[in-house]
């Protein structure tokens, strides 16, 4: 929703900074003598719009309730927590809990696998959608182009756990896919899901598979809002379409790539947990294990739930910081903001 939203924006035409706009706009009425607007105040605005707040609140219910108040729990990060004890009663052991994800070589491990599956996320999510998006704009024919547009979006739709139930049967041992390599190539059975050295190309290779459709119509609704005048004049100087979408497509493209590059840092601890966590098994831990799973196995299974705390306030905690940063990048680079 996010990235659709900045596509929407972009493709708008909407890229100088309205609050300069609006700022020259209010110069240029007080030199004619138009006075300035007065601001409404909170308790005017509230009495104009109050049935869209009140639309609003169930969803601010939820956001109160579901997201701010299990905040409080944050405080068994710093606790030798026992249920039984509760947060009232448990020790209080300060930073020990964040101390241990940097002695125990399990937690060590996690971190590096979710930062080179996110990475490597992250670089394929962007340049495949990007020249799909480019290839698929090169078709003429309107039926085959949204037919493949159509065919591509549809995985996003997918459930991980349908997703994984799909995977695990046509990558097992006896599955279509290692029936294809050994009948076309005489290789040997592949596990996918139970080698180390495979386990992180499938889960790259089937995130991309599930959402680049999607990334992929947020670019092509960059191109089309390209001004066709770019084109013909390319055309009248001889560039072919190879030339075309060097100089003309690319460089169109590049503020809403910067954009949607620069926000996905904020999500660089994020290797998806939904997607892991129904395909892996202990076979991969070594390389599959991430920061969300690894939390998931240390609390809930294994009853360490100050120290899991501790590792997913220390994610949260290194992900806001990326978020700001990467808002502020983006504002910079190519103007775009939300506030």
């Amino acid at each position: 929703m996010k990235a659709l939203l900045v596509a929407l924006h972009y493709t708008s035409g909407c890229t100088h900074n309205w609050e300069e706009g609006e700022t020259k706009i209010a110069t240029l009425n007080l030199q004619k003598g138009i006075p300035r607007t007065k601001k409404t105040t909170w308790k005017k605005e509230t009495k104009k719009n109050w049935p869209l707040y009140l639309l609003c609140l169930p969803a601010i219910v939820l956001v109160i309730i579901f997201s701010y108040a299990p905040m409080v729990g944050v405080v068994i990060a710093f606790q030798d927590y026992k249920p039984w004890l509760g947060m009232l009663h448990s020790n209080w052991i300060g930073l020990d809990n964040f101390a241990r994800i940097f002695q125990y070589e399990e937690s060590k491990q996690a971190i590096v696998n979710t930062l080179v599956i996110a990475v490597i996320k992250i670089v394929v999510g962007i340049v495949v959608p990007v020249i799909m998006a480019i290839l698929l704009n090169e078709i003429r024919f309107m039926g085959l182009k949204r037919g493949i547009q159509t065919l591509v979006y549809l995985p996003h739709f997918l459930s991980w756990v349908t997703i994984a139930g799909i995977m695990i049967d046509i990558l097992s041992l006896d599955g279509g896919i290692n029936a294809l390599l050994h009948r076309v190539f005489g290789m040997e059975p592949i596990y996918f899901l139970g080698d180390p050295a495979y386990f992180r190309a499938t889960v790259i290779i089937s995130d991309l598979w599930k959402n680049f459709g999607f990334s992929m119509i947020v670019y092509l609704a960059t191109i089309v809002s390209i001004d066709p005048s770019y084109y013909e004049a390319a055309e009248i100087d001889g560039a072919t379409r190879f030339q075309q979408t060097r100089f003309v497509t690319l460089p169109s493209m590049m503020p809403m790539i910067i954009v949607i590059s620069t926000l996905a840092l904020g999500g660089i601890l994020d290797a998806g947990f939904d997607q892991i966590f129904n395909l892996y098994n202990p076979l991969v831990y070594s390389t599959g294990d991430i920061i969300d799973t690894y939390v998931y196995r240390s609390s809930l299974l294994s009853g360490q739930y100050g120290f899991g705390t501790a590792v997913g306030l220390f994610k949260s905690g290194i992900s806001l910081i990326l978020i700001v940063i990467s808002y502020r990048i983006a504002y910079k680079v190519a103007g775009y903001k939300i506030f």
